[in-house]
């Protein structure tokens, strides 16, 4: 639903909307708590008692009506000051446009009293201008009495938004909402990675525990049948060689898949048992250079293992370097890994999905990846995640 300055834009609409009825609705509001409060005021140590719960009947008429979410912490001293500006300031203010409106509707009432008793209608501004008749009062009424009191509505809505505004402002403190907002979202994106990580070893338990041990079974098979057809007229054992082949290569790139869907020693021993596999599978000389003394949160392990392996394969893929080096450690309770290659350099993560993919990928832990890589070399990828 659109706001309440974006419907005032639009007069047309606006009066046709529920605004004006929410609008008085929150002055209405605002007036009762102002009354229940006002004989407060009379004894001052009552006031701040009465901050708390004020303050906290005010976020609750902020969220009605204005239908967004009004918490944040609770600053006495904030409560306090709207429970003083609620009781001196706005009651009287907010009194006044109800009295404004209050007059408007009587006399746009004056067609009746005048078909009920004429002189209770009875305007005379001087001799020659004199209202009792239910022709002059309705003419007064829809003429003059309608225009004021639409106009009145509206300055009454106006006034509705800026002291809503005003009571966010002083008992919603703006920095605490949107801290509150962030925490909700980080909490939602760790719950959104931890799925991601469990639906991942699920697939990766399907592939180890179903396709490959049947590929195994079917190679066992084929090699089986191979043996039992050799020595025979044909090309049946030639057949079956080839499928036995052919199923070793399905059998080696399911293993290649899970691996890289999620490493078993990654799981079972740590970030640093995963590298050292990983350089060892390497074709380009590859050191470690990690100091960490225990294991990492599994989201920051996964994390960090695929960012070095990602760039590690970019860099043999595109770079051809002679050496590279992932080194790291955990400070001040972040994990910063740094992979440096002494390749040709000219790595962008504009110009690839690869390290775009690392980026959003290091964004989801909250953490930081900068790609520093110019013309020639050489190239260095730098992550920073937080590790509690």
């Amino acid at each position: 639903m659109e706001s309440l300055w974006r419907a005032l834009t639009r007069p047309h609409r606006f009066f046709l909307s529920a605004w004006p009825w929410r609008a008085l609705e929150y002055l209405a509001g605002s007036v009762l708590l102002g009354v229940v409060c006002l004989p407060v005021v009379l004894f001052p140590p009552a006031l701040l008692l009465l901050a708390r719960p004020v303050g906290a009947a005010e976020r609750w008429r902020l969220r009605r009506f204005e239908r967004v979410p009004a918490r944040g912490r609770q600053v006495w001293w904030r409560e306090f000051g709207y429970l003083l500006v609620l009781t001196l300031v706005l009651l009287l203010v907010d009194g006044t446009a109800f009295f404004a409106l209050f007059l408007c509707a009587l006399f746009l009432f004056l067609p009746a009293y005048a078909l009920v008793d004429p002189s209770l209608v009875r305007l005379t501004w001087d001799e020659s201008h004199v209202i009792d008749t239910v022709p002059e009062a309705l003419a007064l009424s829809v003429g003059v009495v309608l225009p004021f009191t639409l106009l009145a509505l509206y300055g009454t809505s106006v006034l509705a938004g800026a002291q809503a505004a005003f009571a966010r402002w002083l008992v919603v403190p703006e920095d605490v909402e949107l801290a509150r907002e962030l925490a909700e979202v980080s909490t939602s994106r760790s719950r959104l990675v931890r799925a991601f990580e469990a639906e991942r070893r699920r697939i990766e338990r399907d592939l180890h525990d179903g396709a490959q041990q049947h590929l195994v079974l079917l190679t066992m098979t084929l090699g089986m049948a191979q043996a039992e057809l050799r020595g025979t007229d044909g090309r049946a054992v030639d057949l079956v060689g080839e499928a036995r082949q052919q199923a070793r290569q399905a059998l080696a790139a399911i293993r290649e898949l899970i691996h890289g869907i999620h490493p078993q020693v990654l799981t079972d021993l740590g970030l640093r048992a995963a590298l050292e596999e990983l350089a060892e599978r390497c074709p380009v000389p590859l050191e470690i250079e990690l100091e960490l003394t225990g294991r990492l949160p599994a989201a920051v392990e996964s994390t960090a293992y695929f960012v070095a392996a990602e760039a590690v394969t970019n860099a043999v893929r595109h770079a051809d370097p002679r050496r590279i080096t992932v080194a790291g450690g955990v400070h001040s309770g972040r994990l910063a890994l740094t992979v440096t290659d002494d390749g040709r350099g000219g790595a962008d993560p504009a110009g690839g999905s690869g390290l775009r993919g690392l980026v959003d990928r290091t964004a989801v832990v909250s953490g930081t990846l900068v790609v520093d890589s110019p013309a020639g070399g050489p190239t260095t990828v730098r992550m920073e995640v937080p590790c509690p």
